[in-house]
């Protein structure tokens, strides 16, 4: 009996394949398909915990900028050199990780590169000179190099057909980790020196323990997807390549406009504001703290209504919708900066998991190269907008710098421009109902 059911259940997954391949006249991606009831909240809430870890070591090396800005007497040109290393090393590898990952999965690189991650930590609290400082910033970036596609990956495997969900859950772990990296550098680094950066190389270990459990989770799944009726998932009809490539041009100059403004933020918010409004370090911190938090609830926000509403739209409102608020944050008093910093992490954070999903499903069957570029590009425009950035403020001041940024959002009506992409999910949801009371029964 079961034998029978398992063969009439190939035979309609077949069924269904052919009938979307003639809809489209091509090729048509395939994967294992769950309904939304197939979620695996265990392990996207892992891979969530383990992208906090990361991101929350990774963000100590920017939070600590003043408190090694003084002591190696470095300039800003520098800070952004420091940023460029660090950001770069991790945009440059990320999408050959993700290739070589889509050919053949590696489920324990995310240990791996956890590991490359305490070893930077290890040498940025022992750093002597500015070569070394530079050389930390390099092994966490490699560390982010490896985590992030195969991370990315598993949030998707994961998501049982929700994958703004799974992608939104899957970053805001990592934003809530950028966000509190700068108040553990006010009370931690701040009082007790470079070297009490060793203590969070703690947090590494865990990190990779949590991250072993989910590669052995991970190899599991795929062992069992090697054995699963497979029912194409993407039922789209297919985009011309050159309508593909300059969707992806598109794409791309957004995450320019998004990151290169958020380079302005991460990497010299602090000294903005200890310039223009006196603050201490220590609360000029919490205040970066407060921008970061907003860009994590609003990375919660963006994938869950990606799903309802269509990508596209979430991408527009995002990085368009900021520009009036960016344009505004220079002329205004420490409590308008305070909410006005808010709002703009809220918003413009709210399209990386709808850009991420629309460029998967744009490019089927490339998960992780389409992870790796998406994340290496927001390493690598973060990294040169640092550079960028810290040459304009050493010639201009850091206040002139921040009015030149503002503007940045307006390459955002380039949205208007992306093709609306709508994946049909009638045959699939009810394929997915199906394999589950299967599995029940």
């Amino acid at each position: 009996m079961l034998g029978q059911r398992q063969d009439a259940g190939r035979g309609q997954s077949d069924r269904i394949d052919k009938g979307m391949i003639m809809s489209t006249s091509t090729r048509v991606e395939t994967r294992p398909v769950l309904g939304p009831e197939g979620v695996v909240f265990a392990v996207l809430l892992a891979i969530s915990f383990s992208h906090f870890l990361n991101d929350t070591m990774q963000s100590l090396l920017p939070a600590i900028y003043p408190t090694l800005k003084t002591k190696f007497s470095l300039n800003f040109g520098q800070i952004g050199l420091l940023t460029f290393v660090f950001q770069v090393t991790a945009s440059l590898l990320q999408p050959i990780v993700g290739m070589v990952t889509d050919k053949r999965p590696q489920p324990y690189s995310l240990a791996i590169g956890m590991g490359f991650t305490m070893l930077g930590l290890v040498m940025l609290s022992h750093a002597g000179s500015f070569p070394m400082l530079l050389m930390a910033a390099a092994m966490i970036g490699i560390g982010s190099s490896i985590f992030h596609p195969e991370s990315s990956r598993v949030a998707r495997l994961s998501s049982g057909g929700r994958h703004g969900l799974a992608q939104s859950v899957f970053q805001v772990g990592g934003n809530f980790g950028t966000a509190i990296g700068p108040v553990l550098a006010a009370f931690i680094v701040v009082p007790n020196g470079q070297g009490s950066i060793l203590w969070f190389s703690g947090i590494a270990l865990v990190g990779m323990v949590v991250l072993g459990l989910v590669g052995r989770w991970y190899q599991n799944r795929m062992a069992t997807n090697r054995r699963r009726p497979r029912a194409a998932m993407h039922a789209h009809e297919p985009l011309p390549p050159k309508k593909v490539a300059v969707t992806m041009a598109i794409l791309v100059a957004l995450v320019f406009s998004k990151f290169f403004y958020l380079a302005s933020i991460s990497s010299y918010y602090t000294f903005y504001l200890i310039h223009r409004f006196g603050l201490s370090i220590q609360h000029a911190q919490l205040m970066l703290f407060v921008f970061l938090g907003a860009a994590a609830l609003g990375t919660v926000v963006g994938g869950p209504i990606g799903d309802r509403v269509g990508r596209k739209l979430v991408i527009w409102v995002s990085i368009l919708g900021v520009l009036p608020f960016t344009l505004a944050l220079p002329f205004v008093g420490l409590g308008g900066t305070l909410v006005l910093s808010f709002i703009i992490g809220f918003v413009l954070s709210s399209a990386m998991p709808a850009m991420i999903v629309y460029a998967q499903e744009l490019v089927p069957g490339r998960v992780g190269l389409i992870s790796g570029l998406f994340f290496g590009l927001a390493f690598g425009m973060g990294g040169l907008g640092a550079a960028a950035i810290g040459l304009i403020a050493d010639h201009y001041g850091i206040v002139v710098t921040y009015r030149l940024c503002s503007i940045l959002p307006a390459i955002g009506l380039l949205a208007m421009f992306l093709p609306h992409i709508q994946v049909p999910r009638q045959g699939v949801d009810k394929l997915g109902r199906e394999q589950s009371a299967g599995a029940r029964g």
